[in-house]
């Protein structure tokens, strides 16, 4: 028996992520890499230019100004929301828990969705890169499923380790891309000079820019995951909407310059036709090999792979922070909320995330499915369109959260800049629901099927979310909240 006095030691504490290992300059690192500016340019580009030619400069800056708008009112949060969570939670402060549960479950879909599509596409670039260099041809799943390891196991390491991989990426495919700038501006801008014109608003009401503001706004997913590593993140308050607003800002004018550069390389009058014709999706490589040389576009093809990987890496961090507070808070199974004690990563979360992109893989490889017009193209479609609907909810959950109080923040942050970009992302989803067909090639039932999944989990999250309230008061108290993030 214990003695009278003797005290009962409190049990130790489960780990959790790890606090502080993340700065403002690795922040960025994840946001921009997740972006992946080079897959986006070299290998989304010219999509996108054959769908609106002349209006797709115009559309990445239109699509970052709406974004910045958004940031505005998003990072307002951050100071009184630090969750792993994100968008679940500041959607469920805003807008009610039932809600918030809701939004984790498009969130956990839609990047999933993203990552997989990301993985099948790295497998592709790295299939084409290895046969030009060697002859030898290895099928891509090879390389993907490569992939997956590598990424699986910096998951599972520190989280500072995954940022120091980003940023090498982030910076050679930066860098491989200004390169091919200056050599444009070197060789006077194409056949008529830099062209101006380009960046009329007329061209916005061009055929085929619905379908160009899906891979508009698709260039910028990823930027939000700023706030998923808010607990992980030193002086989050601060760090959180300097990072976001930094990576937005640096995005939305470096797509806009090299997109506008490449339409005056080739000429306006011309772009769009080529982008559509044999040897469109070269667009970018073409340019590389006449305006600097061949070096210039066998760097950019190896740095497309790498590209691609530092993208998976970033969404599969992304996807696995969502598995981790989903599973804390109960809406998945508890497992998937605990983190390793070595590394404070979410192991369980990355052990699941790795499983899921291991079957796409395998259906994608044995149904024979091309894994870049297909896969990417296809599960990319629903990522983003779940990521969109996630920023209108989030808009509006920013507006509910300050309604009453502002908490001395100015009206234009937490109240104009919210509903304008609820307003403007409201219509582009609209906009990009209409022309899904353009960016999957697929039928209406195809489309059907990969866009009706998110509102379909989105009510499961809901329905649970009311059935924890019913049962269990404490345990729906704590949804969409940890502890130190509330005010």
């Amino acid at each position: 028996m214990l003695a009278p006095h003797t005290a009962v030691p409190d049990p130790p504490a489960a780990p959790t992520l790890e606090r502080g290992a993340i700065g403002t300059g690795d922040l960025v690192f994840f946001v921009v890499a997740a972006a992946a500016p080079l897959t986006v340019m070299a290998g989304a580009a010219p999509v996108a230019l054959g769908m609106a030619g002349p209006a797709v400069p115009l559309g990445y800056l239109s699509a970052g100004l709406l974004l910045i708008v958004f940031a505005a009112g998003f990072t307002a949060m951050s100071r009184h929301v630090r969750n792993a969570g994100a968008f679940s939670a500041y959607i469920g402060r805003g807008l009610g828990r039932p809600a918030g549960a809701g939004a984790a479950y498009v969130a956990l879909l839609a990047y999933n969705a993203l990552e997989v599509g990301l993985l099948a596409a790295f497998g592709h670039f790295t299939a084409g890169a290895f046969t030009d260099l060697t002859g030898v041809r290895v099928a891509w799943w090879v390389w993907a499923l490569g992939g997956l390891v590598a990424i699986g196991v910096l998951g599972y390491l520190r989280v500072t380790l995954s940022a120091k991989v980003l940023g090498a990426a982030l910076v050679l495919e930066v860098l491989v891309l200004l390169v091919l700038e200056a050599g444009i501006l070197a060789h006077g801008g194409g056949p008529a000079g830099p062209d101006l014109t380009v960046l009329a608003p007329a061209h916005l009401a061009a055929p085929g820019t619905g379908g160009m503001f899906v891979l508009a706004i698709g260039a910028f997913v990823g930027f939000e995951a700023t706030a998923l590593y808010a607990e992980e993140t030193r002086d989050a308050a601060r760090a959180v909407p300097r990072a976001t607003c930094l990576a937005v800002a640096f995005l939305a004018l470096f797509y806009t310059l090299t997109t506008w550069l490449i339409i005056s390389a080739y000429g306006a009058d011309r772009v769009q036709d080529l982008a559509r014709g044999p040897g469109g999706t070269d667009l970018f490589f073409t340019a590389a090999t006449r305006f600097v040389g061949p070096w210039a576009a066998d760097t950019m093809r190896f740095l497309l792979v790498t590209s691609a990987f530092a993208a998976t890496l970033a969404f599969h961090n992304a996807a696995t922070r969502y598995g981790y507070a989903l599973g804390r808070e109960g809406l998945l199974p508890r497992r998937l909320g605990t983190v390793a004690a070595r590394t404070r990563a979410p192991a369980v979360a990355v052990l699941a995330q790795s499983a899921c992109a291991l079957v796409t893989v395998a259906v994608t490889a044995t149904a024979g499915a091309d894994p870049y017009t297909v896969t990417f193209l296809w599960t990319s479609g629903t990522g983003i369109v779940g990521v969109m609907v996630l920023q209108a909810l989030a808009a509006a959950a920013v507006f509910g959260f300050f309604r009453g109080d502002r908490r001395g923040l100015p009206r234009w942050r937490v109240v104009a800049a919210p509903l304008v970009a609820c307003a403007g992302l409201t219509a582009l989803t609209v906009l990009v629901c209409r022309n899904f067909t353009l960016l999957t090639g697929a039928s209406s039932g195809v489309n059907a099927a990969l866009l009706v999944p998110l509102p379909a989990v989105g009510a499961a999250g809901i329905a649970l979310a009311l059935r924890i309230r019913r049962r269990d008061r404490t345990a729906y108290a704590r949804l969409t909240t940890v502890d130190g993030d509330r005010d």
